[in-house]
């Protein structure tokens, strides 16, 4: 049987400008008010010199430093994004090279929008089992306002930049994971290169009826295949989104709300980057540590969703 896998180390890393609600009251018809009361999300970070790629080497180095291992032990590299610096090269070999890894490394991103980076877990603990290296560096990069369109109230309101990243090994420890795609282009999409209008498009109602399900689906499935209960879970961690989506979603387990951590005030939707800055968040807080068990659900463009449940 596969093993399961240990974050040894986490890291993050946000751009220096902050956005604020009121700051968007200034470029649309929209205010705090309305948009905490709708979304949660208090402010967001916007770049400015700050990149996918150069958020991605910070909350890297961060990671690989806390880990303090041998960079030299790194096989496997993944850099789950919707917004690269370029098409190509990808933006984990461009990590790869930044941290002074070895050549020999499986390099290369994840394109599965909000899902990257559960899916990149999934992945880096499959490449694990037949790397000779040890370690797996995987990380959560986005720079969403390249995408966004700030004349768009709906939208412009909801996303962030930043990123997180993990280190992680295989451990003989429990791990689940359950992975859905549905060809949608309706409800969010962006078109790609050479597009006039390559700009983040969603039909928002749609979205949330969507997200609501696919987390509770995705919650309820991976409980059951690994035989478990919410209540022998220590941490339910929802990609952030909109903070009305899991308020909804930890109505299903009254008495366990706790257990559902969300810190979108400060960040909005930063997609893939958005479950690794929880994860960071808690073992910085030292809530998380060896052994604690954690349930992980993210869903996004595609359409795609995922859950997995994990050991750290």
């Amino acid at each position: 049987m596969m093993k399961g896998i240990r974050i040894v180390a986490t890291g993050s890393a946000l751009p220096e400008k902050v956005i604020t609600n009121d700051d968007l009251s200034r470029l649309v018809d929209t205010n705090d008010e309305w948009i905490t009361t709708r979304t949660g999300i208090k402010q967001r970070y916007q770049c400015g010199q700050e990149t996918c790629v150069s958020l991605a080497v910070q909350a890297a180095e961060e990671a690989v430093s806390r880990a303090g291992i041998d960079r030299a032990e790194i096989g496997v590299v993944l850099v789950a994004t919707q917004t690269p610096d370029y098409i190509f090269p990808s933006a984990a070999c461009l990590v790869q090279k930044e941290l002074g890894l070895s050549e020999e490394v499986m390099a290369f991103d994840i394109g599965a929008a909000c899902t990257g980076f559960l899916m990149g877990l999934g992945t880096a603990r499959a490449l694990l089992e037949a790397s000779p290296k040890p370690y797996a560096l995987v990380i959560g990069s986005e720079q969403l306002s390249k995408i966004i369109d700030y004349t768009d109230r709906s939208t412009c309101i909801l996303f962030g930049d930043g990123a997180a990243a993990v280190v992680i090994e295989s451990a003989d420890k429990s791990f689940r994971q359950k992975s859905w795609a549905r060809g949608n282009r309706e409800v969010l999409s962006c078109l790609g290169p050479g597009n006039a209008n390559a700009k983040l498009q969603m039909l928002g109602s749609e979205v949330f009826r969507f997200a609501v399900t696919a987390l509770a689906q995705a919650i309820e499935e991976v409980l059951g295949e690994e035989g478990i209960t919410m209540a022998e879970v220590d941490y339910c961690i929802c990609h952030q989104a909109n903070a009305r989506i899991i308020s909804h979603v930890m109505k299903k387990y009254p008495g366990f709300e706790d257990k559902f951590y969300m810190n979108i005030e400060k960040y909005g939707n930063t997609s893939a980057a958005s479950i690794p800055l929880v994860l960071d968040e808690l073992f910085r807080e030292g809530k998380l540590r060896s052994g604690s068990r954690v349930i992980c659900v993210g869903f996004g463009a595609g359409l795609t969703w995922s859950g997995l449940y994990m050991e750290v």
